[in-house]
């Protein structure tokens, strides 16, 4: 249980559940917001003509309304009444943290298999929540109950897995026939590196003041990530495209390859570029924005 703790909850619940009314009250409340995020996600996506990402997030609200018709049956069935929003007594964690929420709205990187990646998070998280109320509470109904809930989030990352492996195939497939039509030899993140290295020396020529020596830092830095990035594989198209772009691909590359490493010694060097990669995205992001 720790475990679940810290890598996928980014705080204890504030307390336990007293109650099965309460339970299927916070359950409720959960697949409801969870619904309703991923409805106006699909709302955004439409307004910025992102037709394959509206397609994705209209599917998961439809699930999330399941899972909230189906709180709401389990709750009739066992205490003979409909979950009681007034018993919520405590925050649950967000289904979308607010960061996902923000990278599907700004990234231009963001696809069908990503927003499916997050999701699937999102569904850890909620199995982890459950799982720690199952283990800390003092009440044996409670407690199954809890239990019940984190199989059946278990179950919602198994089915979203499957989806998300379906759009890699297909994104790999698009990919593919891209690269055939023009072939050209991948690129490291070292190359990477470089070439934004060498954008933000042209940015840092235009600016003064703080934002010239913050956007000097930041090249510096990417100078040194180069020596250490010598791995990785991207499509050598993205040499051209802007510094956010290069920015996130190379966030992904690093986060990629962490996820795959072995070698204790090699997985927290990219652990390391990957929190300055995303520290260096946050700030590029909210500069070009203003």
């Amino acid at each position: 249980m720790p475990f679940l703790r810290t890598s996928l909850l980014s705080a204890e619940p504030a307390g336990v559940l007293k109650s099965l009314d309460e339970l299927f009250a916070l359950a409720h409340a959960m697949e409801q917001e969870a619904a309703n995020r991923y409805d106006a996600l699909a709302e955004d996506m439409r307004g910025q003509g992102k037709a394959d990402l509206a397609d994705v997030f209209t599917r998961l609200a439809a699930a999330e309304r399941e899972h909230v018709d189906s709180v709401t049956r389990w709750s009739q069935s066992r205490c003979g009444k409909g979950p009681d929003p007034a018993l919520v007594r405590w925050e649950a964690p967000e289904s979308l943290d607010p960061e996902s929420a923000a990278e599907v709205k700004t990234s231009r990187l963001m696809t069908p298999y990503r927003a499916l990646a997050m999701a699937v998070r999102n569904e850890e998280r909620a199995f982890a929540f459950w799982s720690y109320l199952a283990a800390y509470s003092h009440d044996a109904e409670v407690k199954k109950a809890s239990e019940a809930m984190a199989r059946e989030e278990l179950g919602h990352v198994a089915t979203l897995r499957k989806e998300r492996r379906r759009a890699y195939h297909r994104q790999h497939e698009r990919d593919s026939a891209a690269a055939s039509a023009a072939p050209q030899p991948p690129i490291d993140a070292r190359k990477l590196e470089l070439r934004l290295v060498a954008q933000l020396a042209e940015l840092e020529q235009r600016l003064t003041g703080p934002a010239a020596v913050r956007t000097r830092e930041i090249r510096q830095q990417a100078s040194k990530m180069a020596a250490a990035a010598g791995f990785g594989s991207f499509p050598a198209s993205m040499e051209r495209k802007d510094p956010l772009e290069i920015a996130e691909a190379l966030v992904d590359g690093y986060l990629d390859g962490a996820e795959r490493a072995s070698d204790p010694i090699r997985l927290e060097s990219l652990q390391q570029l990957a929190e300055q990669a995303i520290s260096r995205l946050a700030w590029l992001r909210s500069f070009l924005a203003n």
